[in-house]
């Protein structure tokens, strides 16, 4: 009995063929990933910058408080919502905030509306400052994995089209 194989010759199986459903997935995936990351741009990094920016001379607010707030909570990610209200020598001033942490909690959040006396077009809460870093550890993480979510299906698109190329070079 003879073999007719040769010694040493390696096996090359085909690439996996990347249909049209593959591509929906990884264009729909980046969108997602990206509209949430792109929504934690605008509604929670700004509150962390300005409270970062204050959290020396933040203090409570005569006549401060919060108009409408809620919180809700995913296992440990909360997710605060608020509408601020103080007066300024200039009027009524009125901010949306956005807080996102973590924290094991049942039942309500309490707060007091602070503001910088030198900025109190900028009010933020105190539950906001005694969770700083929390919040910024919890946006780091939380962008990282969403930016990792956002860009992986691109590449994953990339290289199999670039497979499929060349595959056909071959």
């Amino acid at each position: 009995m003879q073999n007719n194989t040769q010694p040493n010759q390696p096996l090359t199986l085909p690439p996996p063929e990347a249909d049209w459903r593959q591509t929906l997935w990884a264009l729909l995936g980046t969108l997602m990933f990206g509209a949430m990351l792109a929504a934690m741009a605008v509604y929670t990094v700004p509150n962390l910058v300005s409270d970062w920016r204050i959290r020396d001379t933040a203090a409570p607010v005569a006549g401060g408080r919060v108009t409408e707030g809620s919180c809700s909570s995913k296992l440990v990610l909360n997710i605060c919502d608020a509408t601020l209200s103080v007066q300024t020598k200039s009027g009524s001033v009125s901010r949306d905030v956005n807080y996102v942490f973590t924290d094991v909690h049942s039942g309500s959040y309490s707060v007091t509306v602070l503001a910088d006396p030198a900025h109190p077009e900028l009010p933020t809460t105190d539950m906001a400052m005694e969770k700083l870093w929390n919040r910024t550890i919890t946006l780091l993480v939380g962008g990282s994995i969403l930016l990792a979510l956002t860009v992986a299906p691109i590449i994953g698109l990339i290289r199999r089209l670039r497979g499929r190329e060349n595959a056909g070079m071959a």
